[in-house]
This record gives C-alpha cells, sequence and structure tokens, in this order.
C-alpha cells in the first residue's frame, strides 16, 4: 500500500514506537497509584516524555505539558478555560471543527473570522492584527491548514497577541513535529497537539502545552493519586487536568516517536515532506486535469474537473494507495477555499513516504 494519509494518522512508525508499546503492556502500571516497580517504572516515563516535549516545544516546566487524549482534547480543555458565553473570540478562516464546535457549544460565543486572500501571508496578518482589538477574550489559530498545508503566520499572529494582550491558543495538529512549534516564543496561554500525527505516537495520545500563569479548568473529576481525601480536583499542574487512569502504553509510545523526531533534526521532516508533494503538484498541475491548492506545506488538496474527490479516492484505493476525500472535518476551510460544494482530494506525506511512490500515484492520476 502505499499510505498517503498521513495528516489523518501517520500509519508508518520508527520501529521503536511499536516495541516501546509492546514492552509497557507487558512491564507497566499506572503511575502514581502505587509503591512498586511496575508503577514506579511508568511514573518514570511519563516525566520523561513530559521533559522531552517542554525542552523540544519551549514549556518553562515538564509539569505544564499536559497528557491527552489527543489534539481535540487540548482544544477543548484550553477553549473552555478561557471563554464564556457572551465572549468575542477572533479565528482564522482555515479553523478544523475542533476548534469551531467548542466555541459553538459554549454558546453565545460571537466569533470573528479571519479572513483574506488565499495563502497570503502578510494579508493574514494584517487581518488579525486589525481584528483584535478590545473586548476580544481570546485568539484561537491553528498553525497549519489540515486541508491545503498552508502554515499561518504565527510569528506574526503571537507578535499581535503579545502586543494588545490577548490569550492565545495553537492548535499545533498538522505542524507538531514538522515545523518549529514554541509555546515560550509564541507567548501562548496554550498549545494542543496529537501524538498520531507528525510525532509519530499512537493513536489515543496528545499533549497540551500551558503557559506560564494559565490554570485550565477540567474536563473530568476523579482519582489523580494525589490529594485524595479533598473532593475538589488539585489545584496544581498536571493533576488538576489528568483525572483517572493514564494512558502509559500510549504515552511511552509517543516518547519514543518524539525521540525520533528530535533524532532527525530540526526541518528535515518539513522539507522532505513539501518536495514529495512540491513534486506530485507539478505532475497534477501538468495534466489539465485538477484544480490544484498548494499551499506550499506538507498536505496537498486537489479537486478533480472529471469526477468527484470521493471517486476518485475510493478508485485509488482499489489500487492500493490511501488518500482522504471530503472536508476534512473543516468546512471553514473549503469556505475559505471555496470548495466546501465539492471538499477535495487530500494527499499528506511523512517522512516514511518516497519520490517513487510520488511517481507511481502520479502516472495513475496522469
Amino acid at each position: 500500500m502505499i499510505y498517503f494519509d498521513s495528516a489523518a494518522t501517520t500509519l508508518q512508525k520508527p520501529e521503536t514506537v511499536p516495541a516501546a508499546v509492546a514492552e509497557a503492556i507487558r512491564t507497566m502500571t499506572t503511575p502514581g497509584r502505587g509503591d512498586y516497580p511496575a508503577a514506579h517504572l511508568a511514573a518514570d516515563r511519563m516525566l520523561a516524555l513530559r521533559t522531552e516535549a517542554a525542552e523540544y516545544f519551549g514549556v518553562s516546566d515538564p509539569e505544564r505539558v499536559i497528557l491527552t487524549a489527543n489534539a481535540t482534547h487540548g482544544l477543548n480543555l484550553a477553549i473552555k478555560s478561557l471563554v464564556s458565553p457572551g465572549d468575542t473570540v477572533v479565528i482564522s478562516g482555515y479553523e478544523h471543527n475542533a476548534v469551531t464546535r467548542p466555541l459553538h457549544a459554549i454558546g453565545g460565543v460571537s466569533v470573528q473570522i479571519v479572513n483574506g486572500r488565499l495563502f497570503d501571508p502578510d494579508q493574514m496578518a494584517e487581518g488579525f492584527d486589525r481584528a483584535v482589538g478590545d473586548g476580544v477574550k481570546a485568539v484561537v489559530c491553528t498553525h497549519v491548514s489540515n486541508v491545503f498545508g498552508y502554515a499561518l503566520p504565527m510569528d506574526d499572529i503571537s507578535a499581535v497577541c503579545q502586543r494588545k494582550g490577548v490569550p492565545l491558543i495553537v492548535d499545533a495538529s498538522q505542524s507538531a513535529g514538522v515545523l518549529p512549534v514554541d509555546l515560550k516564543k509564541w507567548g501562548a496561554a496554550y498549545v494542543a497537539m496529537p501524538g498520531h500525527k507528525g510525532l509519530y505516537g499512537p493513536q489515543g495520545t496528545g499533549l497540551l502545552l500551558c503557559g506560564e500563569g494559565y490554570m485550565p479548568r477540567p474536563l473530568l473529576e476523579g482519582g489523580t493519586g494525589s490529594l485524595s481525601r479533598l473532593q475538589d480536583m488539585p489545584d496544581f499542574l498536571p493533576d488538576r487536568l489528568e483525572a483517572g487512569t493514564h494512558n502509559v502504553h500510549g504515552g511511552v509510545g509517543l516518547l519514543e516517536g518524539l525521540r525520533f523526531v528530535r533524532r532527525l533534526g530540526p526541518g528535515r521532516a518539513a522539507r522532505h515532506e513539501a518536495a514529495l508533494l512540491s513534486a506530485l503538484a507539478d505532475r497534477l498541475r501538468r495534466t489539465g486535469r485538477y484544480r490544484v491548492f498548494d499551499g506550499g506545506g506538507t498536505v496537498l488538496s486537489v479537486v478533480p474537473l472529471d469526477t468527484s474527490p470521493e471517486e476518485l479516492a475510493d478508485t485509488l484505493a482499489q489500487r492500493g494507495v490511501a488518500v482522504r476525500a471530503g472536508l476534512h472535518c473543516a468546512p471553514l476551510a473549503h469556505i475559505t477555499a471555496g470548495t466546501v460544494q465539492t471538499g477535495t482530494l487530500r494527499f499528506s506525506m511523512s517522512v516514511f513516504n518516497t519520490m517513487e511512490e510520488v511517481e507511481q500515484v502520479a502516472e495513475m492520476l496522469s
């Protein structure tokens, strides 16, 4: 199988990831729930994960790295900690339902959408500068569009937020492990990310990075292994947000995925994936059979002119190629691009894909 759907989940993992998960299943229980080797080993590994993540993503204290089930979990924690009914929030025109649905669920939130010419970072930055003003409670912004691979000008957007004193929540679902993500540099309140995409961890894992001075409200209450006499959740991190048994097996796999990404070195994954997608975009553009949306990143969307994205995805699946078609849980991005009626056929890569695979798929689509 040729797997071109890593924006959903990376299928090919470093060998160390499944090996670590298998070892954890055999040897580890739950941190903070016992004074014996299996519990101690789990606690050591989870601390190692927090420490690696804090170093890599610019977090001041490993305890401010929260273990979540996915990026959606982290975004819900962040958004519902900062936003209340009646508040005004500024978002980009590329947001995923993991951002828009929590805002909708809160109720009574005024959502201002910053739009502009497709893939125009200067206009996007200017739009945020105009939109972020008095009365704005928070800015919530994706770093990279999961539909178009377009990297928003996060340095500029974060500078606007810092200058105007408005908390910033970043959805790093498509950038973590591929592009630089730095909580401290951005002065962000929160950065949420999944473990199962660019960090090559297992599904059911994620991280929420918490900025200095921010204490999220829990979504769940329950046992934490600490302050068990109290009926209120602990008032310190990470315990305040991690009720119940940890996904230690997934966390150990995520630790190995993160270590793999760090060994690759800065920019290597982004350069490799972008080169493959650029080559594919060029081949498809030359056929004259596709409307090609090349955001210059690690995701490529196209609209076939003679069939539907879903039909073409089914045809490719029958030939052993895995891609995704539709709205990709991000209808707002399609409204921005004018593709909401058709959706797109999306190709997304990882470091395990090759130029030979690109050539094979391009030939099928010619």
